[in-house]
């Protein structure tokens, strides 16, 4: 059953899955493999998971103090990124988005996550082409 109210249960459940394909993934899990290694319940990665539970959460609905930071920080050194592995990122987001969320409630989720690509993508000097 699909989900149609953002709470902390239902982002926990995207990140998990979603990250879960990353590392799947051939053009951009070995990123995540590097930082994180392979096992998403290791140190490493619960620290990383929380920290995505709150950015989501807080991009979402708007609930202040659950994020601090910014996102783009950590991406600022990674060398080699590519509009294509962007786009892939999007694709996968969008596509785990949708096996949880409500159509209307995976839309706002993709919205969010193909605008911090395409910011991501501006801030990195990545050219895009729209879709």
């Amino acid at each position: 059953m699909l989900v149609d109210t953002i709470d902390r249960a239902s982002v926990e459940k995207l990140v998990r899955q979603f990250y879960t394909k990353v590392l799947k993934d051939d053009l951009i899990g070995r990123y995540f493999l590097i930082a994180f290694g392979d096992d998403l319940s290791n140190d490493k990665w619960y620290e990383h998971l929380i920290m995505l539970d709150n950015f989501w959460i807080s991009l979402m609905t708007g609930e202040g103090g659950m994020y601090k930071g910014d996102p783009f920080v950590p991406h600022m050194f990674l060398g080699g990124l590519t509009q294509e592995m962007f786009d892939r990122w999007v694709a996968l987001f969008r596509e785990t988005a949708e096996e949880i969320y409500t159509p209307t409630v995976a839309l706002g989720f993709y919205g969010k996550a193909k605008g911090l690509a395409k910011r991501f993508m501006t801030d990195l000097e990545i050219a895009y082409g729209e879709d």
